[in-house]
């Protein structure tokens, strides 16, 4: 069988995908256990992989799922947690109090507060936090998951403090033999490495700067009464202003700090300077923009979890500091335990389920960490909010039950999506020597679109992602292959591993366990596709800035690394 057409058999499990979810509307529990027969079907015939790596590939897969779904449930249990101590109460009201308008509402308690929580942990949190924060403040459910996932895509290269250049970059590239050519040609590592950053995080800041008036343009057009692209756009010197306070540091921290903190400390400087601004009324239009009544919500917009603020009334008013301390306290605990190396070392090590070499597959493992994960650190939050809030313990107990239902729906769809993305992922191994199924999709791109493929290198990094649902694997996968690719067509290496990570962050707004597992944390699950067809708005537009920016700094300026 000739390269191409093993290529495109490769691209088969996503197309299917692809159709089922959106082209047909299947909801994910139908569409991804056929996805999955088909991709272990492939492995099995076409890659030669053996029974034994795509069952051991699989089991990887539930492995990994219990731990997704375990940080679905911490997310969930916060949220119902804060709804029955009366803290949602106070965080709507508090909100009403910076601004009653909704695009408002979304750049500072999507946008700049997802930035930040994606800063400090990544895979997925953000959407998994924002989205019931935003149900909780009064949104559609599916407008909540649309803006949830949209937030996956400026700081997410810089997410959990930096893992996926730090990790997905680093260990994705033969270092030790890139460094011996840079020695020779009379630089380090450390530079390039520097230089990557650096390209990451200037190409992100000039395609982010507009991502909060997108969001606020996405809602209005799909989740408006009058479905108008206008009513967002009215909103523009507001959200691009909050762009600007957000990129400009978040920018600097990335080309003079390095890949840890950029998100984290462009959120922070954002939130310090747009809350007050939106408070003082300045550059927010006097037209205030809601939603309908939610009676004239259509069903599909709806979620299975309820907030009622009739039936939170009982509770005496609780302050708007004490309401939102147990976010305080989830990013402060995000934030140490990935920076601080006593705590990290204390949290990666304790409450550890892990499974090394699976069926005897080498390289094959799996483990939950059950404290470390976000989930483990969400439901700590849960129980420090149970004291702080003073609650009763049927309180406690009746929101474990509520997330514990709602967690149900979720695991299925999840039971099929993440085994066969690691059977992609794992079928380097195989007994025909051909590469791995996301390395072959790659070059089918690469060798289709010869001298141009610069503009194309973005939509390689969001591919993987779109795979593996995480901008660290995508990197892992693909960053020397872009290496690879770049050195072949003579263009500038450390430009095109940045923009896979770029295109690997955008990437993660249509991967569909992130889709899956953000619509599960509000009990919106069987309309996936609906979701992924407004998301794939926004990351057309990244890809297409990334690539043109790719373009114009290649052949333009001509920009070129040490290695040329």
């Amino acid at each position: 069988m000739n390269q191409t057409l093993l290529s495109l058999l490769a691209f088969l499990p996503l197309v299917l995908a692809a159709v089922l979810l959106v082209g047909f509307n299947w909801p994910a529990r139908r569409a991804m256990p056929v996805v999955y027969v088909s991709a272990a079907a492939i492995a099995l015939t076409a890659w030669d992989m053996t029974f034994n790596r795509v069952l051991a590939s699989t089991l990887q897969g539930l492995i990994l799922t219990g731990a997704i779904l375990w940080i679905i449930f911490g997310a969930i249990l916060l949220l119902n947690t804060l709804k029955h101590s009366g803290a949602i109460t106070a965080i709507r009201s508090g909100f009403s109090n910076i601004s009653p308008d909704r695009r408002v509402q979304t750049v500072i308690a999507a946008w700049l507060f997802g930035c930040f929580i994606e800063g400090a942990s990544g895979f997925g949190t953000p959407a998994a936090v924002a989205a019931p924060l935003l149900v909780a403040l009064g949104y559609p459910a599916m407008a909540a998951v649309m803006l949830g996932m949209m937030v996956q895509s400026t700081p997410v290269s810089f997410g959990a403090v930096g893992t996926p250049i730090v990790v997905g970059v680093s260990g994705g590239l033969d270092k030790a033999g890139i460094t011996t050519r840079l020695v020779e040609s009379g630089s380090n590592w450390d530079s390039f490495f520097r230089l990557i950053t650096s390209e990451v995080a200037l190409t992100h800041a000039t395609i982010g700067v507009l991502m909060p008036l997108f969001m606020c343009v996405m809602l209005t057009r799909f989740f408006g009464r009058n479905k108008s692209w206008t009513e967002g756009l009215s909103i523009a010197p507001f959200a691009i202003f909050a762009g600007i306070v957000f990129v400009v540091p978040y920018a600097m921290a990335g080309v003079f700090l390095g890949p840890e903190f950029p998100s984290m400390i462009g959120a922070l400087v954002g939130l310090m300077i747009v809350v007050p601004a939106a408070k003082a009324g300045f550059l927010v239009p006097r037209t205030v923009w809601d939603f309908a009544d939610a009676k004239e919500w259509p069903a599909s917009w709806m979620g299975n979890i309820e907030i009622k603020l009739d039936s939170l009334t009982a509770r005496a008013p609780m302050s708007i500091f004490l309401a939102w301390l147990p976010y305080v306290l989830l990013g402060g605990l995000l934030v140490l335990s990935r920076v601080n190396a006593d705590v990290k070392s204390f949290f990666t090590n304790t409450l550890v389920v892990a499974w090394k070499n699976l069926l005897g597959e080498t390289g094959i493992s799996g483990s939950i960490e059950f404290l470390y994960l976000p989930g483990g650190i969400m439901v700590l939050v849960v129980l420090a909010t149970f004291f702080l809030h003073r609650m009763k313990f049927s309180e406690l107990t009746a929101a474990v039950h509520e997330s514990s239902r709602t967690l149900l729906g979720a695991g299925f769809v999840l039971v099929f999506t993440i085994p066969m993305v690691r059977i992609l992922i794992n079928s380097g191994v195989n007994m025909s020597e051909l590469p791995s199924m996301p390395r072959a999709m790659a070059q089918l791109v690469a060798s289709s679109v010869g001298d141009v493929y610069p503009f194309f290198a973005s939509w390689v990094g969001a591919l993987g992602a779109f795979i593996a649902g995480s901008n660290t694997v995508s990197n892992l996968m693909l960053a020397q292959f872009q290496f690879d690719t770049a050195e072949l067509i003579g263009v500038s290496s450390a430009m095109l591993v940045a923009v896979q990570a770029v295109g690997a962050a955008a990437g993660n707004m249509i991967a569909i366990h992130n889709v899956v597992a953000a619509s599960a944390t509000v009990g919106l699950l069987g309309r996936e596709g609906e979701t992924l067809r407004m998301t794939v708005i926004p990351t057309l537009y990244y890809l297409v800035m990334a690539g043109l920016i790719t373009m114009v700094v290649i052949h333009v300026f001509g920009i070129r690394d040490a290695l040329m």
